[in-house]
């Protein structure tokens, strides 16, 4: 069976905090559970991600603090796939603004409604930093 291939795409959500303070709720499982899961575990590079009682695993790839940090989910990694997700922090160095980039896979038919997901997410994440 051939699996349909994931189409990348970004969404870039001004932000009016700094990456210093913007950063631990990215990157951390408490400031992860302050917006984009009910709980988040973590273990090393494990973090386990819990929405409505059910458990998603992700390792985090890669990070560096106040600049971005990847995670990939288990079932990506196991099948080898390329996919991740990605929160990075953009400072304008004219007007010192920041925004906050997120870049994900999804497929061709729900790109619209993920990117919809994402920008409630990140709305729950503005309200909580009192952007």
């Amino acid at each position: 069976m051939t699996t349909q291939e994931k189409i990348k795409f970004e969404l870039e959500i001004p932000v009016k905090a700094s990456p210093h303070m913007l950063f631990p709720y990215l990157s951390t499982p408490s400031g992860l559970s302050e917006w984009f899961s009910d709980d988040v575990n973590s273990r090393g590079e494990k973090f386990t991600f819990i929405w409505d009682g059910e458990e998603r695993s992700a390792m985090r790839l890669s990070k560096k603090t106040d600049k971005f940090i990847r995670f990939q989910w288990e079932d990506d990694v196991e099948e080898e796939n390329n996919y991740f997700f990605e929160f990075k922090i953009q400072v304008d160095e004219l007007t010192n603004d920041a925004s906050l980039i997120i870049t994900d896979f999804s497929d061709e038919e729900e790109i619209e409604e993920d990117k919809l997901l994402w920008e409630s997410q990140v709305n729950e994440l503005l309200h909580t930093i009192g952007s």
